[in-house]
């Protein structure tokens, strides 16, 4: 026969177990469900984060320097003058090269006095001119990404 406290201690046990199984139960639901909604935040950002991307990528495209025909028409190009921007400026003749879509021995020519620019590359010039250091940083740092 078996004593009544050890029975007791198994009842008491056994009441415990489901009581903490409810308890658990409970808990595991909206752990999982708190997990589910971290998961579907988490894609959430992702595909933000790439549309901010693909906008950024779009407006650094845009930032170009843009060109006005009607200005450069009118605008005179010397290589002294030429110069002397690049050296406002603090840029390499890599870097205008790049504003410009030429290559930096061009800039040297141009410099030089050995040839002059097209009338293409004449309009993104006057548009330099009117450009500060900080903006012209920030479309580099754009079209270097």
């Amino acid at each position: 026969m078996t004593n009544i406290g050890t029975v007791l201690k198994q009842e008491i046990s056994r009441l415990t177990r489901k009581e903490l199984r409810s308890e658990t139960q409970s808990l595991k639901k909206s752990s999982a469900h708190y997990r589910a909604e971290i998961a579907a935040l988490k894609r959430r950002t992702a595909s933000l984060e790439q549309q901010l991307s693909r906008i950024a990528k779009s407006i650094s495209n845009n930032a170009e320097v843009k060109a006005n025909p009607e200005a450069a028409n009118k605008a005179r190009f010397t290589a002294k003058g030429f110069k002397s921007l690049r050296q406002r400026l603090g840029l390499s003749a890599m870097e205008i090269g790049t504003l410009l879509d030429v290559s930096a021995p061009t800039v040297y020519n141009w410099e030089a006095g050995n040839s002059t620019p097209r009338a293409k590359q004449l309009e993104r010039i006057v548009v330099l001119r009117g450009m500060g250091k900080r903006e012209i940083r920030a479309i580099l740092q754009n079209l270097s990404k």
